[in-house]
């Protein structure tokens, strides 16, 4: 039986969404976009509009997260207001991509910031491997180094803006800020290129996904989620800026390790080689936080659907600890198996394709009185739903091959669904 006592406060669930949203996609998505848009506002211009879809995202999720008042997020959005087989088609993405990829590539990430080859692949694994056993326990554990993990993180990044609003710019650099801007807003680079921006931004509804076991949802969730994504814009429009003001174009463009290179420029090679190592080091907090938050989604699915029902089990702590391990086989599946650019695509398209169809149910949701209310609903969320569309169609027509294999995945879940339901007996 659940342990009722183990909950957290606004803390822990601010710091498991800074865990989730600062990752891998801050310090290395700015490489694939400077391939199709090279104008610093045209970067900038790309995070404060993620920024701000997050931030609607965040809004929206606190009103949805205290109106059901149950752990399982878009799960169990989906799930009571459209139907469960919209619910379940999230959640399956949730288990094939939407946790275990971004736990795959910051997997990846690692091995690449630290400059592992060969055995860097099983160290990466057995990294995903120690984190799940320390979330198997208790959720008074997990707490517990999710906020240490993440406070390590936060002062990490603090000192990386620091160092770099300070020095002077590099004598050859990628900052331009002429009218060109003008016209690659237009291009469908620009729409390409949003996609690994709300990549990066993922985790802003973290928190949402374990609502029963936060403390006073009603007054926490909204900070947690609100507080968390306002911060980590900040946080990300100034590194982008960082990154552009020491560094030269064709050194940033197409690389992975775009920070490392940017403060190589700072500090040299040595003080470069701590940046990735420390960036690395932050990766953990990022790894864990999905890993928590991931398994309560793959358990709510569990709870509702037959094919599941073997990993619908908690331990005497409430920890959904089959589903954990899942989420964590998968993951180093993923590890072993993808292609960075390819993965991070991916489940970039896909995740951004039902995160829109959740942002978009809360104009079905009558108001209670005991709730958030966001503001301007629903004109925020149809924002929201606009300009996530026009993204989704360029990703759809400049790549299609990465976006059918995220509707492919999509697909493969319909039909465990229809299995489930024609063959099988209800749970």
């Amino acid at each position: 039986m659940k342990n009722t006592q183990q909950k957290i406060g606004w803390k822990t669930a601010f710091a498991i969404v800074i865990a989730n949203m600062i990752g891998t996609g801050v310090f290395t998505s700015l490489g694939y976009q400077l391939a199709a848009v090279e104008n610093t506002w045209s970067i900038v211009l790309l995070w404060l509009i993620g920024g701000g879809l997050a931030l609607i995202g965040a809004l929206t999720f606190a009103e949805l997260g205290t109106h059901f008042k149950e752990s399982g997020g878009d799960y169990i959005y989906l799930s009571r207001i459209f139907h469960p087989f919209v619910g379940y088609l999230y959640a399956w993405i949730s288990l094939v991509v939407g946790f275990t990829a971004p736990v795959a590539i910051a997997a990846m990430a690692m091995t690449q910031y630290l400059g592992l080859s060969g055995a860097g692949e099983w160290w990466s694994i057995a990294v995903i491997l120690v984190l799940a056993l320390i979330h198997s326990f208790s959720v008074n554990r997990s707490g517990a180094f999710q906020n240490v993990t993440t406070a390590l993180k936060i002062i990490f990044v603090i000192i990386l803006i620091i160092l770099g609003l300070w020095y002077f710019p590099a004598e050859t650099n990628a900052l331009n800020f002429d009218n060109s801007w003008q016209g690659e807003v237009l291009l469908p680079g620009f729409a390409v290129s949003l996609i690994y921006v709300t990549y990066a931004y993922t985790g802003w509804n973290a928190a949402a996904y374990i609502t029963d076991e936060i403390d006073d949802p009603k007054r926490n969730l909204p900070k947690a989620l609100i507080g968390g994504t306002l911060f980590v814009t900040v946080v990300y429009v100034l590194l982008q800026i960082i990154f552009l003001k020491h560094a030269a174009v064709p050194e940033l463009v197409n690389k992975v390790e775009v920070a490392t290179i940017s403060f190589s420029h700072i500090l040299g090679s040595e003080g470069a080689v701590w940046v990735s190592i420390f960036i690395a080091l932050q990766l953990v907090a990022t790894i864990s936080g999905y890993l928590w938050v991931g398994s309560r989604v793959v358990f709510a699915m569990a709870q509702e659907h037959s094919l599941w029902t073997p990993i619908a089990c908690k331990n005497s702590n409430g920890i959904p600890v089959r589903a954990l391990w899942l989420l964590t086989c998968i993951s180093i599946l993923l590890t072993m198996t993808g292609s960075f650019e390819q993965v991070l695509l991916y489940s970039s398209f896909v995740l951004q394709l039902m995160g829109t169809l959740t942002v978009a149910s809360l104009i079905f949701v009558k108001r209670k009185a005991d709730t958030f209310k966001s503001p301007f609903r629903p004109y925020l969320q149809i924002i929201y739903i606009i300009f996530s569309l026009w993204a989704i169609l360029y990703v759809l027509i400049e790549r299609p091959y990465e976006s059918m294999i995220g509707l492919g995945i999509v697909a493969v879940g319909a039909v465990t669904y229809l299995y489930m339901h024609l063959f099988l007996k209800k749970p």
